[in-house]
């Protein structure tokens, strides 16, 4: 399965900050402005980073996109027109919040050539939504889904969350067949972690928040699994469900090692040889663009860490790590190792001709289970 390259647009302003979320973002709408300018300086700069200028994937992300413009939204698409080509299968992808999904917002996404939403629900229980800091009810929730669909969109991806001191299995199991009952192409689900410098982490390091149930996580997520799998969803990646077809381009790029840039504040690019990253903060992001600095840092990748990258994020889904493919990017001596780990952890792992991929019982402990095949 070959994507090709992608395109990911950080927009780093939010109404409220989210409790569990630690991405890079600005309650503050005051220099947005100029941030979308900065943002169409950095298309020009960037022009020859992508070894392929036909795209097959744009995202929006953020951040709360859906807080964007009509102008804002042109501006960005007029800029990348200028060094990009991309056609009717290319998908493009906006992130909104319910509470940001209206009539008129939609018809706006709809002529920018939007043919893909990821709404975020997070959760259909209020108590949990204003625990989370969230600016929508479970009510916006349903209603925004049901708007998109009836305004033709097609191709709706929705989040969740799940581990948070308020479920059971029950109240689960619930969640998820509201889910599936919204009859959306796509569900990702992300176990709840709780991060330093977040509202959630400080409650944590405080005594006032709990830690999360690993035990009741995995429960959680066997539930998920089943449940999604028997309503016809191919669980293609630890955290992602799409309907036959519907498989999120975007984010597989990401998997599958093709290139992709990222632009905006603190957003990340790679092109098979580097990984860069852009400056996490609006201010010194504008300033270095409008003077002509460096706004981002770079590392150019060895052959070991792109090969523990490929096992990263490869392990992840349901393409698995393929013996002849390792050997034939990274060479004999890797391979061996890779085969070596492999049989090492073969409880946890299926095999059919030379692709290594997670069994049921290695999905939800897949990150610890790469960190034991990277080579150091």
């Amino acid at each position: 399965m070959q994507i090709l390259s992608g395109i990911y647009l950080h927009i780093p302003f939010c109404k409220q900050a989210c409790s569990y979320c630690d991405f890079y973002f600005s309650t503050s709408l005051a220099n947005k402005d100029v941030v979308i300018k900065s943002m169409v300086k950095e298309i020009e700069e960037s022009q020859n980073y992508l070894p392929e200028k036909n795209i097959k994937s744009i995202y929006f992300g953020g951040g709360s996109p859906s807080l964007l413009s009509n102008v804002d939204l042109s501006l960005l698409f007029k800029s990348l027109s200028n060094y990009y080509t991309w056609d009717l299968e290319t998908e493009i992808t906006l992130e909104a919040n319910p509470d940001d999904v209206t009539t008129e917002k939609l018809k706006v996404w709809k002529e920018a050539g939007i043919n893909r939403l990821s709404i975020g629900l997070q959760s259909f229980n209020n108590e949990e939504l204003k625990w989370m800091n969230r600016a929508h009810s479970a009510e916006e929730s349903l209603r925004s889904v049901k708007l998109a669909q009836e305004m033709g969109f097609h191709n709706i991806t929705i989040d969740l969350i799940y581990g948070s001191k308020f479920q059971t299995l029950k109240s689960w199991d619930e969640t998820l067949e509201i889910a599936i009952g919204l009859g959306t192409q796509h569900i990702s689900a992300y176990n709840l972690t709780i991060e330093a410098k977040t509202v959630l982490g400080s409650g944590y390091y405080k005594g006032s928040e709990p830690s999360v149930d690993e035990e009741l996580s995995k429960e959680l997520f066997d539930l998920m699994v089943n449940r999604l799998t028997e309503a016809g969803f191919v669980h293609y990646e630890i955290s992602n469900f799409g309907k036959p077809g519907f498989l999120a381009k975007h984010n597989s790029n990401y998997w599958l090692q093709e290139a992709y840039l990222g632009l905006g504040p603190s957003a990340h690019s790679y092109n098979y040889e580097s990984r860069q990253w852009n400056l996490r903060n609006n201010n010194l992001y504008v300033k270095a663009l409008e003077q002509g600095d460096v706004y981002f840092e770079r590392e150019e990748l060895a052959l070991r860490d792109r090969y523990n990258e490929y096992v990263l994020t490869r392990l992840r889904t349901l393409w698995g790590c393929d013996l002849l493919e390792i050997e034939k990017k990274f060479g004999p001596e890797l391979s061996d190792h890779f085969r070596a780990r492999a049989h090492s952890q073969k409880k946890l792992l299926d095999e059919k001709d030379g692709i290594y991929t997670l069994n049921h019982a290695g999905k939800f402990l897949a990150d610890g289970i790469a960190s034991n095949f990277f080579f150091l």
